[in-house]
């Protein structure tokens, strides 16, 4: 309630709030007041198709839990926040609350954590306790982009196949989940050439892998591929400084066939995987990267 931009809106809905169970109230007491001229047989006169209108005063109960339900109404709007910008006198929040219970967590399973932190990844890796918990994080937080079974999907990379852009190392793959990574291929067709000599590096990119290919034109692109080299490298088999995908094994990212090297090949790509070590400990962390790093090397 106290994040309003604006000073006309607390001011509203507190006036609305407040009007509101003070109509209720006046109400209850103008109905409690009204004299009401009756028959002997406790009507007020009013009759229609035979039936009567008689004069029952409401049950004490029910003028009770009226009267209870206003004062809850009011002692909630004084100790929580309900009334524009005002907090409550306790000072609640859903924020606070959330903060509290997460502190209270972390303190809970700090011990655990801390002994795994000790460990190295490789020896983590091999325990179930550990790794169980490893994929609760990545099912929460991972799962999303790279699958449940974290086998990826075009243009997510599966990390099950020990095909590694930027390395599969511990320390690299930790780094990968801090710092997120930023791949970006520009657009080659115009470096490349006429359409003919795209279609001819797709081939001869094609061909790299042993996949089905034009020979003929894959043997008219080797040379034109120099232009992709300086990337991929001169055999096509990727650079994991810089995140240039392997050619020639066979794994293909970002859809596999000549159609879509070439659409590549104008597009170009820029693949974002974000950073995580603001949301994670860097004992989270450290387990993750183990059941990432474990799911390649069981």
């Amino acid at each position: 309630m106290n994040d309003f931009v604006s000073g006309f809106w607390p001011i509203w809905i507190s006036t609305i709030t407040l009007g509101g169970i003070a109509f209720c109230v006046g109400l209850l007491i103008f109905a409690s007041r009204v004299k009401v001229t009756l028959d002997s047989d406790n009507t007020n006169g009013h009759e229609w198709d035979g039936i009567k209108e008689m004069n029952n005063p409401l049950p004490m109960w029910w003028v009770g839990l009226f009267i209870i339900t206003v004062i809850f109404g009011l002692a909630y709007l004084y100790l929580f926040p309900g009334l524009g910008t005002y907090d409550g006198k306790f000072g609640w929040s859903e924020v606070k609350q959330y903060e509290a219970e997460v502190a209270k967590n972390n303190e809970k399973i700090a011990p655990l954590y801390a002994k795994y932190a000790a460990l190295s990844v490789e020896e983590v890796a091999k325990i179930p306790e550990a790794r169980d918990i490893g994929k609760r994080i990545f099912l929460n937080n991972c799962a999303a982009c790279h699958g449940s079974d974290a086998k990826g999907s075009r243009g997510f990379p599966n990390l099950t196949d020990s095909d590694w852009l930027y390395g599969g190392a511990p320390d690299t793959i930790k780094v990968t989940i801090n710092n997120g990574r930023n791949g970006i291929m520009p657009p080659m067709a115009a470096a490349i050439g006429s359409e003919e000599d795209v279609k001819n590096v797709a081939n001869y990119v094609l061909s790299l892998s042993g996949s089905i290919h034009d020979s003929g034109r894959a043997n008219a692109g080797k040379e034109k591929f120099a232009v992709c080299a300086a990337c991929h490298g001169a055999e096509g088999k990727g650079n994991q400084l810089i995140g240039a995908p392997n050619l020639s094994d066979n794994i293909w990212l970002h859809g596999q066939g000549e159609a879509a090297i070439i659409k590549r090949v104008h597009e170009g790509k820029n693949n974002v995987m974000p950073a995580w070590k603001e949301k994670f400990s860097q004992e989270q962390i450290h387990l993750l990267t183990a059941y990432v790093w474990g799911l390649s090397n069981k």
